[in-house]
């Protein structure tokens, strides 16, 4: 028999062997007479399983109801998941300095921007909160505060994506024991993809070559050349280069490893530069002011050459010699799986925009044809 009330009437109604237990506090009838308090419930996907006590050692329901709490308690404030060692709980004020701070040393990517995200918006909301015990609503009620405070679900979705590359660094270097939740980002309304025309790309690349920076030049002839991400660009090395069959091994692509065609005029480029470097199997963007060894970002220089060629800045970023690259492929022709072997997209279906814009392309073209009929027969 088990009642699910725990009263001083019910406990001394069991025989030995029976048991009452309500909201996760038991208590069991022993052979001797004696009581033995326990716990067993679920609290913020934590389990809690643990024996308490006798009733000879003063163990009772008071006792046992103000452990359940505590215990509770100390889930709620990340006490019950602490790194080994560690004695007070990582609040997300603290990590969020800790992950400001190993950008900094590693020359991690944006880190003007993500500390704004992080001091402006996300610390002043979340920084109070222990970090594994942050859940799904938590980052809810982020979202709409953000949205109704004006930001629009791009803003909004740009700081999840900070917020959740701060969890996985403190995974990956032992800073926390897991994710401590989803994000779901917000739907985005979809923004128009810029491509640039020949005469729009001659002009970049022209606008680079003046450019102070002595590498931007060579950069944008990467990106115009290659369709890679830019973080792929600046990583290059000579000696990952296969000269001969003009292949470049990029071993921390965004989708793993993997080798990078490259066309034989850049490869015929990159020969002629690396014959005037004193460093001729090193990094092909170097940089002494990094951790890295190499240049991070060319987002300044870009966005002067941008300025520089007539184009706009608020339009063209590095990105947009990608997209560019790219659509021209898929235009001219060539098969979905040549093109992503290029491009390194992991799934063909991710290259289904490129091949709109291509569409929009040739009915442009042929439009043009029409005009140019029209005004024939007109004349």
């Amino acid at each position: 028999m088990k009642f699910q009330v725990i009263t001083p009437a019910n406990r001394r109604s069991l025989t030995p062997g029976q048991a009452l237990t309500e909201h996760g506090i038991t208590v069991t009838k022993l052979a001797d007479g004696d009581e033995r308090w326990s716990l067993a419930f679920m609290y913020l996907r934590k389990r809690v399983k643990r024996v308490l006590g006798l009733k000879s050692e003063n163990w009772n329901a008071t006792r046992a109801l103000e452990q359940r709490d505590r215990i509770r308690a100390d889930i709620r404030e990340g006490l019950e998941t602490l790194p080994k060692g560690r004695k007070t709980p990582l609040r997300f004020a603290e990590l969020a300095n800790w992950y400001l701070d190993e950008l900094d040393v590693s020359g991690g990517k944006n880190l003007a921007r993500k500390r704004l995200q992080l001091e402006r918006r996300l610390v002043p909301t979340l920084g109070h909160l222990v970090v594994e015990a942050i859940t799904e609503e938590h980052v809810g009620r982020y979202k709409n505060e953000m949205l109704l405070s004006g930001l629009s679900p791009s803003t909004v979705n740009r700081d999840l994506a900070t917020l959740g590359h701060t969890w996985s660094t403190a995974v990956r270097r032992r800073k926390l024991r897991r994710i401590p939740c989803k994000i779901e980002k917000l739907p985005e309304p979809e923004g128009r993809t810029v491509v640039l025309s020949d005469d729009e790309c001659s002009a970049l690349v022209e606008a680079a070559k003046r450019d102070s920076h002595p590498h931007l030049w060579l950069f944008v002839e990467f990106g115009l050349g290659t369709a890679m991400r830019s973080s792929e660009i600046v990583s290059a090395r000579f000696d990952r280069i296969d000269w001969e069959n003009c292949r470049l091994y990029l071993p921390k692509a965004k989708a793993g490893d993997r080798t990078q065609p490259l066309a034989r005029t850049l490869v015929e480029i990159l020969r002629t530069e690396r014959e005037s470097r004193s460093d001729r199997d090193g990094w092909i963007f170097p940089s002494a002011q990094t951790a890295t060894g190499h240049v991070n970002e060319f987002n300044g220089p870009f966005k002067r050459a941008v300025k520089a060629s007539g184009l706009s800045p608020e339009l063209i970023t590095p990105h947009v010699m990608r997209h560019t690259a790219a659509t021209k492929m898929i235009a001219a022709g060539y098969p979905i799986p040549a093109v992503q072997k290029v491009t390194g997209h992991k799934t063909p279906n991710m290259l289904l925009r490129y091949v709109h814009m291509a569409d929009r392309e040739v009915n442009a073209a042929v439009s043009a044809l029409e005009r140019t009929r029209t005004q024939a027969r007109a004349e």
